[in-house]
């Protein structure tokens, strides 16, 4: 079991921005305003080694002495994300390539490919440079590996190093090309190869290419970013034995962050709910301008869930929006309150710490207009002051886990890549469909749990979803027999194998579970399949057969969702009240208002209100973007 942390905050800073005068001041600011962390370090190669060999320790030295005696505590990042300009000289052909063959050049962030070996062991070499000077500095009590790993959209590249790495992955594999030429069906339109070192990268093709093709290539570069990571780690641990951590981003599904996060202690996100309302959130106008200054009421919590499972229980955030971010489409200002409110929200669903991005205001460069919990003149930005609330409310709350999830979604990222692969409709996502569950059992008021395909057990919750599901691994088709958990499978679940090919016998090929996909429709959004009882399928709907008992179908009885002893198969994308519908026949709703939700943790039931509006639940009133919470 993982110990029950004491909540804390902290903040980002950037000691390299500012003239060294002002360092102690605003270490002093950020204890007087509660703060317990600062995380330093992981944007600063060029003033740690502004020329290959030549190292400029002190100022590093010098800010870490200043915040530690301070009484905060130091997360170091390593800085391999922004490798100064004399890297990429060294190794010019490190640059990630984009789709279309275009270079992404240096002049921002992210600027390296993650399958060059060189750049790889440079960046091996200033993590072991690092920790062999503060591996054992009292100060620093946690280390951050590199920074938002896919943000940009850099996990994939087709790069030369891409191109020899994938034919030697490819190679491990399959072992001969016989049984890759079978695996990748390239009997159709000739596609055979004759050596491993004849196969390109899935990119600039004349139409689509191979899926299991695009597959596997989405396969190797998410192993590219797990082997990245763990150069690190492993250096690190030889030096340290604080904490390790990395800042996952949303809705990233490039990479498996599991796989990156079984070399890590913790795993922390960073948060904008107004930044992604607007720019990763598929949702309709009035509902964007409803939640235009709090942010979508169930995208963070879906991300703390998920990230407290790559943490395995342990979950910070790493970056939470304070103000208008710099980014967006669009960045408004987030309502009074909303800076508390999801801080509160984290530590509801686990967070051990929640970190303010960023101390203070840049001034200059790409983030200028990013709001921080100061302004660039060192005057008190609105958030400090709930941060301050924050901190004050936590000396008074005590420490406590999340409760167990009521219910779990089983979350895949090798389902992400399969359907990003070949997803038959131009509005099929999983993340999408995976959010489109979760949201439900949200409006249902229910706590939620994310687990990896490969979680040990599933009991204990009321029911398990598995949307979108691409194959049933052998340990969780084990599972589904023993377990005494209703288990609700799909749309689009079990009905590929490894390979991206449609099995025989056609999936979802279940013990128990009489249920056969025979044909698959994706539905533009012009045309829906109405229910009997109520509610509409849309984007997909699959023409099911076979024995088990039928519960939803359509008005025109084609079955929507069937099942027998307690395994249960969705042939359908459901609308808001489809879904509703379904998770009422496994759960007990709460009734909440609209835009309200609940979490549990083991002492206390928490109430968050998105709306821009008051409401009153249970006869208790919950003002405008606030939070309230009630002793279990």
């Amino acid at each position: 079991m993982t110990p029950i942390q004491p909540r804390t905050l902290g903040t980002c800073y950037y000691p390299e921005h500012w003239d060294r005068s002002i360092w102690e001041d605003d270490a002093q600011r950020m204890v007087e305003a509660g703060l317990s962390w600062v995380r330093i370090g992981e944007f600063a190669w060029s003033r740690i080694e502004p020329r290959e060999g030549e190292f400029h320790w002190d100022w590093l030295d010098d800010a870490i002495e200043i915040l530690g005696r301070a009484g905060l505590k130091v997360v170091l990042g390593t800085p391999t994300a922004t490798p100064p300009k004399w890297v990429l000289n060294k190794y010019p052909d490190m640059l990630a390539i984009d789709a279309q063959g275009q270079p992404r050049k240096f002049g921002s962030r992210r600027h390296y490919c993650f399958s060059h070996l060189p750049y790889r062991a440079e960046a091996g070499r200033i993590t072991r440079d690092l920790a062999e000077r503060y591996g054992s500095n009292n100060f620093i009590h946690a280390w951050q590996t590199d920074n938002e790993y896919g943000c940009h959209d850099t996990v994939v590249s087709y790069s030369d190093a891409a191109r020899s790495g994938f034919q030697n992955w490819l190679a491990a594999r399959y072992g001969d090309i016989t049984a890759l030429n079978k695996a990748w069906g390239n009997v159709f339109w000739s596609m055979e190869y004759d050596d491993f070192s004849e196969i390109d990268l899935p990119n600039l093709t004349v139409t689509e290419p191979g899926h299991i093709h695009q597959l596997d290539f989405m396969r190797y570069s998410s192993d590219m970013v797990v082997a990245f990571n763990k150069v690190q780690t492993d250096i690190l641990r030889g030096h340290t034995d604080a904490p390790l951590i990395h800042n996952y981003m949303g809705r990233i599904v490039e990479f498996d962050h599991f796989g990156v996060g079984a070399d890590l202690d913790i795993a922390s996100w960073d948060s904008y709910p107004i930044g992604f309302l607007s720019d990763r959130l598929e949702a309709s106008d009035a509902h964007k301008q409803h939640f235009l200054r709090q942010g979508d009421p169930d995208f963070q919590a879906f991300h703390h869930d998920l990230y407290r499972a790559v943490g395995r229980g342990r979950m910070w955030i790493m970056e939470q929006q304070p103000g208008p971010v710099n980014w967006a489409p669009y960045n408004p200002a987030p309502l009074d309150g909303m800076a508390r409110l999801w801080a509160w929200e984290a530590f509801a669903h686990g967070a051990e710490t929640v970190c303010y991005f960023r101390w203070r205001q840049a001034p200059f460069a790409q983030e200028q207009m990013h709001a921080g919990l100061l302004h660039p003149d060192s005057t008190d930005a609105p958030a400090l002051s709930e941060a301050r609330q924050v901190a004050n409310e936590i000396k008074a709350m005590p420490d406590a886990k999340t409760a167990k999830g009521d219910v779990a979604i089983i979350f895949d990222y090798a389902s992400a890549w399969a359907w990003f692969a070949q997803p038959q409709g131009a509005d099929f996502d999983y993340f999408r469909l995976v959010f489109d569950m979760y949201r439900a059992l949200r409006r249902a008021g229910q706590n939620v749990d994310i687990l990896p395909p490969d979680a040990p057990s599933l009991d204990g919750y009321s029911a398990v979803f598995t949307p979108g599901l691409m194959t049933i691994p052998d340990g969780l088709r084990k599972i589904l027999q023993s377990t005494e958990t209703p288990i609700i499978l799909g749309p689009r679940t079990d009905t590929k194998d490894i390979n991206l090919t449609i099995p025989t016998p056609m999936g979802p090929n279940v013990e128990g579970l009489d249920v056969t996909v025979r044909i698959t429709e994706s539905i533009p959004p012009t045309a829906k399949f109405d229910l009997k009882g109520g509610g509409t399928a849309r984007h997909w709907f699959e023409h099911i057969t076979g024995d088990a008992e039928t519960y939803i179908e359509t008005i025109d009885n084609q079955p929507v969702l069937v099942g027998s002893s307690g395994l249960f198969y969705l042939g359908a994308w459901l609308d808001e009240a489809g879904f509703d519908r379904v998770i009422q026949m496994f759960v007990t709703p709460h009734k909440m208002p609209a835009g309200v939700r609940v979490r549990d943790t083991d002492t206390h039931r928490f109430w968050f209100n998105y709306n821009p509006h008051s409401v009153t639940i249970d006869g208790n009133e919950i003002p405008t973007a606030g939070v309230i919470w009630q002793k279990l």
